[in-house]
This record gives structure tokens, sequence and C-alpha cells, in this order.
């Protein structure tokens, strides 16, 4: 059975937007929880300004706290290299840095144009390798901006390229506000693939329209095989007006084994990090199948007691 690469982004990307303040305790029982389910990689937390992202301000005592650091592929973003330096600090192996595909939304997230937001990813990406971590470079705004709007393909796989010279082991492109389509999807990530190779590339989504799923497929069918995604759809993006949240990792999960994908991760004990997710941030949680699989539960249960009656 083929395997699908899940990257859980839910207690980074999931929970940097989020109104309730979240400790570093009720980070790790998510986290913990996630693990329990099969989660083989997850984005932890991020080493940016305290005063810009609240919600990450306690990278440091998270990350050296993570549990099964051996056996699961933890990751934390960083903006530059002083955010590198304290991830290094804290024992952080795996890093990323996140580059966006046009000139003003780096310069309303990051307040710098697109050449020197290129240039700081690059020497970031160098410093962190210099020192024997891995490094990965995510493409913001790859589809569509919310200040200039559709972004040209050819600047997505020139960035891409640029990321994979500066050392990246791995680009991942977002559809950050989740402004795409299947059909614009399959054809960015068909010239993509065939350039750097689908094992080096990965795809990050949003469902703002609900088309995460779908836009999944179309990656799927290109031969992606790596995704992100946060358990329940938390998410969002404090600097990208009318973004909603990611692609749902038990709507994906559900799909793959469908179709014959292996993930590796229990939907049942997934649902457990879910309530775990909603209970930590009083959110209202669910992806595209919840109602589905909540009706599941009640089916399974009505069997259950006319067995019990019989």
């Amino acid at each position: 059975m083929e395997k699908l690469r899940i990257n859980e982004v839910a207690p980074r990307d999931g929970l940097q937007s989020q109104p309730r303040q979240v400790s570093c305790d009720d980070k790790l029982r998510l986290i913990s929880a996630l693990v329990d389910a099969g989660v083989a990689a997850i984005e932890a937390t991020s080493f940016v300004s305290p005063k810009a992202v609240p919600q990450m301000a306690d990278a440091s005592e998270l990350f050296p706290r993570l549990p099964d650091p051996q056996r699961i592929r933890y990751s934390a973003l960083v903006p530059n290299e002083r955010g590198l330096e304290r991830a290094h600090q804290a024992g952080v192996r795996e890093f990323a840095v996140v580059l966006s595909a046009t000139e003003t939304m780096n310069r309303r997230n990051i307040n710098m144009g697109l050449p020197e937001a290129t240039n700081v990813c690059a020497s970031t990406l160098a410093a962190g390798i210099g020192t024997g971590m891995t490094g990965k470079a995510y493409v913001a705004v790859a589809f569509a901006c919310p200040f200039e709007g559709l972004v040209a393909e050819d600047r997505v796989i020139d960035l891409t390229e640029r990321m994979f010279a500066a050392g990246a082991v791995e680009v991942v492109i977002a559809d950050t506000i989740g402004a795409a389509a299947p059909r614009a999807v399959g054809k960015l990530l068909h010239h993509a693939v065939r350039r750097f190779g689908a094992e080096r590339l990965s795809l990050h989504l949003h469902d703002t329209r609900g088309f995460a799923l779908a836009n999944a497929w179309a990656a799927m069918e290109e031969g992606i095989r790596g995704f992100d995604t946060s358990v329940g759809g938390l998410g969002g993006c404090p600097f990208a007006p009318g973004a909603a949240g990611n692609l749902a990792t038990e709507d994906l999960v559900l799909m793959a084994e469908q179709c014959g994908f292996d993930t590796g991760i229990d939907i049942a004990k997934l649902r457990l990090a879910m309530a775990v997710a909603t209970s930590i941030t009083g959110a209202s949680l669910g992806g595209r199948t919840a109602q589905w699989l909540c009706a599941e539960d009640a089916r399974r249960l009505k069997n259950v007691e006319q067995k019990a009656g019989d």
C-alpha cells in the first residue's frame, strides 16, 4: 500500500491565531494525543517574535518537553537567523523558513520586499544547515495573494528553485488563503514535479472555500505524497485576511484510506486529539467529514445496543 506523508501543523499553524491563549502544558496534551494517534511528523511551534505571535511565546519551553523525540519528526518555523539561533538552543533538529511569493505579502508579514525576504530565507537555510540542522522552505501564497491577486506560476517555480539551491531538503507549496482550485493546483504541481521531483515537494492547503480536499486529490494525481494538515481543521493565518482553517487531518486520512493509501494514523484516536484541541481552544472544530463520522458513531452505538438487547 502506497504511503501518504502527513505533517500535522495544528500545534503551530493551528494555534497561532487562536484568541484564547493556550498553555504549554495544554499544547503538550494535544501533541501527545496526536502522537498516540500515529502522527509521525508534527510542526510543533515557531521561534518568532512573541510580540507578533503571542501564542508561540513558549517555544523554548515547549520544544525540549516534546514526547518521543527520537521517533517523531518534529519541526519548528523560524523567520530569520535570530529565530534559528533560539531554535538551535532549544534542540530543534528540523526547521522551516517561510517565503511569500509576492512583494506585498512579504511587506505586510515581515516588512521586507520579495528580494530581501528571499535572501533572508536563503541565508537562514544556509546557517541552519551549517549547524547540522535540516531545513525546509515554504513558498506561501503560491496560488493567490490577498493583496496582489493571482500569482504567476513561473514565480513560484523560480522561488522553489531558489530555496532548493539554498539547501532546503523539501519545499512546501502553500495555498495560504485557500484561494486555489483543483485545476490550478494540478497545473502548477505538474510542472513542479517534472522540475524537482515529487518526493521533494509537499502541499499546504487551507479550506476557505471548501476546496482543500479536492485540491489534495489534484496534487495526489500529480504524484504528491506529502501534505500539511491540521486536526479538526484548526487554524487560519493572522497575516492573511480571509484565510480559514487548514485542511483537516481527519478528512485527508479518511479519503486516503478509502483510496488505498496508508497514513499510519488511527482515525478514532485522531478524533480524541480533536477533542483535546476543542477543549483547549474553545473553538468549534471538525473537518468536512465530521458530521458523517458522528453519524457513524451513532449507528455503531445503536447496533451495539440492539445486539445487547437480543
